[in-house]
């Protein structure tokens, strides 16, 4: 069985103490740090910047992925790259090209994914699926922590794991509101990773590594 490939939320986490946070989300074997970049204009809030990926970079040897909820991707993918992303993921209809977006990621030895939001439909990236490593289903609307999971999104979930069943290419993380019964659910139908945030992890009266073993269960034997 293949491991589930769980993805703190640092936007979640306690900013006063991220040294700490990192160390500790560390001692827990997490997989993959998820950092969100937003604008302001493709969703309405703002979130992590580009010192807080260089600080976390630096005091940690995990993958991190950066996920651009922005205008204009192409034009950030150098600087992300250059400042440790190991993972980048952008939403395709902020893009002109998307296609060239996903092949820059690429060329910096970055591995590229593409984000859908609630509304988005397959069809309209369906030809993208091919060419990408990550596929990121949004399962609330992006910009905010705390919202009520949309159940909606489950019958794309169920399409994507499909379509990944043929053509072997993608993995896929799923990211809002994602609960230990979420995990527990959405593993059934061939979801690989998860993003976690306040609904599973972070403001616990537990420790960082008794949740991980937990939600990790008995799955194990990841291939990134």
């Amino acid at each position: 069985m293949m491991k589930k490939l769980l993805c703190p939320s640092l936007m979640c986490s306690d900013f006063g103490s991220l040294e700490k946070e990192i160390a500790a989300l560390d001692a827990a074997n997490i997989d993959i740090y998820h950092i969100d970049i937003m604008d302001g204009r493709f969703v309405p809030n703002f979130g992590m910047g580009m010192q807080d990926l260089e600080f976390i970079r630096k005091k940690t040897n995990t993958l991190i992925d950066v996920h651009l909820m922005i205008e204009n991707p192409s034009d950030y993918i150098d600087l992300f790259s250059e400042k440790g992303a190991d993972i980048i993921y952008f939403h395709p209809e902020t893009d002109r090209h998307p296609a060239r977006t996903i092949d820059r990621i690429r060329a910096n030895g970055v591995k590229p994914g593409i984000a859908i939001n609630p509304g988005t439909s397959l069809a309209s990236i369906m030809e993208l699926l091919s060419i990408v490593d990550y596929v990121l289903v949004m399962t609330v609307n992006p910009g905010f922590a705390g919202q009520k999971y949309l159940s909606f999104v489950n019958e794309k979930v169920i399409a994507l794991s499909k379509f990944k069943k043929r053509s072997k290419s993608f993995q896929i993380i799923v990211d809002g509101a994602i609960s230990p019964e979420k995990i527990e659910e959405l593993s059934s139908i061939g979801v690989d990773g998860f993003v976690l945030g306040t609904s599973s992890l972070f403001g616990k009266d537990e420790s960082y590594e008794n949740i991980i073993k937990r939600l990790r269960g008995n799955s194990q034997g990841a291939i990134l």
